[in-house]
């Protein structure tokens, strides 16, 4: 690869290169694995799974059906579309800009990561997203929502973009930093809430081997949410919010024995940062967050035998 398609693969200043990049824009063949492929959120730490589909991409590892959650269902889209580093600069290149993620957006209209600029400037105007790309993708792809009125989680099919953008937003959208986000005649927030692991889902959707991507390291254990007050008096009119952010540690935490059942049973594979990282889910360094997303990159490259192996056996 030269020229322009060097170009296209350099995220401000870093080049993807030099991990191995192979690809650009819209992947060439692939081998379209019958498993699932489920995505966990966390912000900004997001930026490890990028590391990780940018490296199954690199490979042309793709998934029968997949599963984001939050900011995995961001990551999800640039990876459904081909678009290698597309996930990785949509982080990082607009840090400096107050309409992208700041308290000047959050005041100003009520998201902290502006909805206007994530959801229509830049995949229309400044990282272009592949649409073409995505809806010939024969994988399908869901992300995971919480209904704020009824608390359960709802897996909203991805098949136009132009139009389910707007689940992927509704399913980053965090508490008490967003706008509550209307689709038909419900009212949703982030899918981490009701769903942050979604496994059991693919499972029950027909998935008999699942591959798991987690961006909390290796022995996280959830405690429980210290600012209740806020979020009820925040909720007062969706009471389902405040309790499953009540119980969410407990919810999460048997979502963790589950994946370990599994894992241990030979029907998933998890793929998780080995150590705590410094990287918050609302993050500004920008050196952090390219580390991150080495560690992502070059953990799916250290596990890649054995992932092949599970996925083929």
């Amino acid at each position: 690869m030269q020229g322009d398609e060097e170009t296209r693969l350099k995220v401000k200043g870093f080049n993807l290169f030099g991990l191995g990049a192979r690809h650009s824009g819209q992947m060439g063949a692939k081998m379209l694995y019958q498993a699932g492929l489920v995505l966990e959120g966390g912000g900004m730490k997001g930026v490890y799974t990028a590391g990780v589909l940018d490296y199954f991409l690199d490979k042309g590892i793709g998934f029968a059906k997949s599963y984001g959650v939050s900011a995995g269902a961001c990551t999800l889209c640039s990876f459904l579309s081909g678009q290698r580093g597309r996930a990785l600069a949509v982080t990082v290149d607009y840090l400096d800009d107050k309409n992208y993620c700041s308290l000047y957006s959050l005041l100003k209209t009520g998201d902290l990561f502006n909805a206007d600029m994530c959801y229509r400037r830049i995949p229309d105007e400044l990282n272009l997203f592949d649409y073409e790309a995505f809806e010939k993708n024969e994988g399908r792809g869901y992300a995971v929502v919480t209904n704020i009125e009824t608390g359960l989680a709802e897996y909203m099919p991805l098949r136009d973009m132009h139009k389910d953008i707007a689940a992927v937003r509704a399913s980053a959208s965090m508490p008490l930093v967003s706008r509550n986000v209307k689709i038909g005649n419900s009212l949703y927030l982030d899918g981490g809430l009701a769903d942050p692991i979604p496994l059991l889902h693919a499972v029950t959707d027909g998935n008999r081997k699942n591959v798991v991507v987690m961006t909390k390291e290796v022995g996280y254990r959830r405690e429980a949410f210290r600012q209740m007050g806020l979020l009820k008096a925040r909720y007062r009119k969706y009471p389902k919010v405040w309790e499953l952010m009540e119980s969410r540690h407990i919810a999460y935490n048997r979502t963790l024995d589950y994946v370990q059942e599994q894992v241990r049973a030979g029907k998933a594979f998890l793929i998780q940062p080995r150590r705590k990282s410094s990287v918050g889910r609302v993050e500004k360094n920008r050196e952090k967050l390219m580390a991150l997303y080495r560690e992502g990159y070059e953990e799916a490259a250290a596990c890649y035998g054995e992932l092949l192996a599970f996925l083929e056996k």
